[in-house]
């Protein structure tokens, strides 16, 4: 039986059912603990679990993930949560130099089994140094595995799935969605890491995206919809593995596609998801891929300026229009 629930409520429920199932996995952060999280993702777990499994730290982003890391190469299952993607910049030496690299490094003989955990992206006017997108330079990096969803159902499964990974992840949430709702099942379940999921079946064009951008692709299909446009919607869920087959399958059926990436064009999602399709569904396209990616600038403090540098509805509408020859 489902219910409708927050995904604030949904990470929480995968946090502590994966700490009732397993003695090894721990919370620890910034304001985890006495203040319930940043976004109250972790309201309540520190009366359940304790101190010991739920740690506040320090502002010291490159001490608690190195902490973590070491933790995870020596048998625990941390989950460090990053107040956002952008203080962990200071973690970076922990997530790349050794998470990513342990296992290799050690010729398969330890793991780091670690989940780092937090907001990526813009959220309104927090200006330069607090909107920027992180999929896409984790994603470069091999031996991490990247999750990027604020889908309450998927955000769930992903996370159970993430904590029990034996590998290092990163898992991308959104501040502007911590509230957003959805169905999710009381009885447990998993999702599979590196599964693009199908949102809406379509035969014109395939739209595709991940996280908050999936908002803004569903409101542009609802208004292709309305002048007879059929657009298939993809959420990517999981950036690193990507789905590729999941892509070219649809894009095999609508010889089209569009990707909405909100990282800089330069070097994004977009551009490598750009690069699959066209190398190996050259002869079902009857457009160019089209990318639509924000501004390749750093997003100021105005609110016009956030208008306009993120991806929106109306240029998803009228590239699809581009891409169908509708409109020049």
């Amino acid at each position: 039986m489902s219910r409708l629930i927050t995904l604030r409520d949904a990470l929480r429920e995968a946090m502590s059912e994966e700490m009732r199932r397993d003695p090894n996995v721990f919370l620890m952060g910034e304001e985890v603990a006495q203040y319930n999280g940043a976004y109250k993702v972790s309201k309540g777990m520190l009366d359940e679990f304790g101190p010991k499994r739920v740690i506040d730290t320090p502002i010291a982003e490159l001490g608690f993930a190195g902490i973590g890391v070491g933790a995870a190469m020596n048998g625990l299952r941390p989950i460090i949560e990053f107040m956002t993607w952008n203080f962990a910049v200071l973690a970076f030496d922990q997530i790349v130099n050794n998470a990513a690299k342990t296992l290799s490094q050690s010729s398969g003989e330890f793991g780091c089994p670690i989940v780092f955990r937090g907001p990526s992206g813009a959220a309104g006017q927090l200006a330069q140094q607090h909107s920027q997108t992180f999929e896409s330079w984790l994603g470069n990096c091999p031996g991490l595995k990247v999750i990027s969803t604020i889908d309450p159902y998927d955000s769930k499964g992903l996370m159970k799935a993430a904590i029990r990974d034996d590998n290092p992840i990163c898992f991308m949430e959104s501040e502007s969605y911590y509230g957003l709702q959805g169905e999710v099942p009381e009885e447990e379940y998993l999702i599979e890491i590196g599964k693009a999921a199908i949102r809406k079946a379509g035969t014109d064009i395939t739209i595709v995206s991940f996280n908050k951008m999936m908002e803004v692709i569903k409101q542009a299909a609802v208004e292709l919809e309305k002048e007879g446009i059929s657009a298939e919607i993809i959420d990517l869920r999981t950036i690193r593995p990507m789905d590729y087959d999941t892509v070219i399958q649809s894009v095999k059926k609508t010889n089209r596609l569009i990707v909405v990436d909100e990282s800089w064009p330069f070097a994004g999602i977009s551009a490598e998801l750009a690069y699959v399709v066209q190398k190996r569904a050259f002869d079902y396209l009857d457009a160019p891929v089209a990318r639509i990616n924000s501004a390749d600038t750093s997003l100021g403090y105005a609110p016009t300026m956030v208008t306009e540098y993120l991806p929106n509805a109306d240029r998803v509408v009228k590239c699809a229009k581009e891409l169908l020859y509708i409109v020049k």
